[in-house]
């Protein structure tokens, strides 16, 4: 209605019980989402936004728990390491 131009936005806003802010910020999202502005991003590009941030988030516990995985790993391998190196400085009973 806005965008048509037969209503305003104060007039919007008050018909459907809104703020002017809610209705501006919905005429320029409409805007973008045309291509008549070009200070933001399209509903497309907030959806790919959000998207690509969940996956970087998901990827980074990825790896965090990789990190661990291999901390831990390399934890155990130099424990078993240790002893096997004792059995055979030192015979089968370790002494």
């Amino acid at each position: 209605m806005c965008r048509r131009g037969d209503r305003t936005v104060a007039q919007v806003a008050r018909d459907f019980d809104l703020t002017e802010t809610a209705v501006r910020e919905w005429v320029k999202q409409a805007d973008l989402d045309a291509g008549t502005r070009t200070d933001g991003l399209t509903s497309d590009e907030r959806d790919e936004l959000a998207r690509l941030r969940r996956e970087n988030r998901r990827l980074r516990e990825d790896v965090d728990i990789l990190k661990r995985a291999t901390a831990f790993f390399a934890k155990e391998t130099r424990r078993t390491s240790t002893r096997s190196s004792r059995r055979r400085k030192h015979g089968p009973t370790g002494t």
